[in-house]
């Protein structure tokens, strides 16, 4: 199969099953690099020392026709943040893989959510590509077990591990699987996290503010410090009686601070100041 690559860096993973099923790329896309959600040096690399061509911007019609031109044979996204425009009339196949257990988390980064909602089973889908976002059949899909100690990291990482072993299976199998695909149920589309999932409200327990960093992890949660704004790339929490006051600062030491909650302490272990 001659195949085009559509995604970022932490889906490099797909990109290289394909290559060991025997899978032929001809083609790159990414997407600018966005701090903390995706890169794209990692691919261009893979793409310069592949000799392939690579491109970051939009993936459109020409494109499309471009890739017919090419004798492309399937389309093959993963953490792409475009749209992909009809296909069908350049390419017999297009497929995605989405990183939740589809149909629900439809939608733009569900790993946070996963967390939030205290999931206890994921997995990564593999799907058509139609007209929507993540409604395509479903060819076949990974799951993995969550616990209460996975965080936005460790979710990270079992999800491209996830999508590496479906993505041998698809490379492997993929015209049998392509034939059987599921159409999907009505699901459920998740949009992207907001500012209140981010924002770490004092007055709330010990067990929410828990759940928020292990959610957000290096996406970061956004708190207030005696009226300075902070964001928080990691921390921790226990429950505790005292008689702080919400919101102080009780204790220091090297770069960690640790804050008096509504029933115990939050600590922030790395974390910097932001202005307005």
């Amino acid at each position: 199969m001659r195949f085009a690559f559509a995604g970022c860096d932490r889906n490099l993973a797909i990109f290289e099953a394909l290559v060991a099923a025997g899978w032929q790329p001809v083609k790159i896309f990414s997407v600018p690099e966005q701090d903390k959600m995706a890169f794209h040096s990692t691919l261009l690399n893979c793409a310069q020392s592949k000799g392939i061509p690579f491109q970051l911007e939009h993936l459109r019609h020409a494109d499309l026709l471009a890739l017919e031109g090419l004798a492309c044979d399937i389309l093959v996204v993963g953490s792409y943040n475009y749209k992909i425009p009809d296909w069908r009339e350049h390419l017999p196949y297009a497929i995605n893989f989405h990183p939740s257990p589809l149909p629900m988390g439809r939608g733009p980064y569900p790993l946070v959510g996963a967390i939030l909602h205290k999931h206890r089973l994921w997995a990564v889908t593999c799907h058509q590509i139609d007209a929507h976002y993540d409604t395509g059949a479903i060819l076949a899909d990974e799951s993995f077990a969550l616990d209460q100690f996975d965080t936005h990291e460790t979710l990270n990482l079992k999800v491209q591990m996830a999508a590496a072993r479906l993505a041998s299976r698809i490379g492997k199998e993929f015209g049998a699987l392509w034939c059987a695909a599921k159409t999907q149920s009505e699901g459920e589309y998740w949009p992207l996290f907001s500012v209140a999932d981010r924002s770490i409200d004092f007055a709330s327990p010990v067990r929410h503010i828990r759940l928020q960093l292990r959610a957000l992890g290096r996406l970061e949660c956004y708190a207030t410090l005696n009226h300075a704004h902070v964001r928080v790339r990691s921390g921790f929490a226990w429950p505790e009686v005292h008689r702080y006051a919400i919101g102080q600062i009780v204790h220091e030491y090297a770069a960690q601070i640790v804050i008096a909650c509504k029933d115990g302490f939050v600590v922030f272990s790395d974390w910097y100041f932001v202005s307005e």
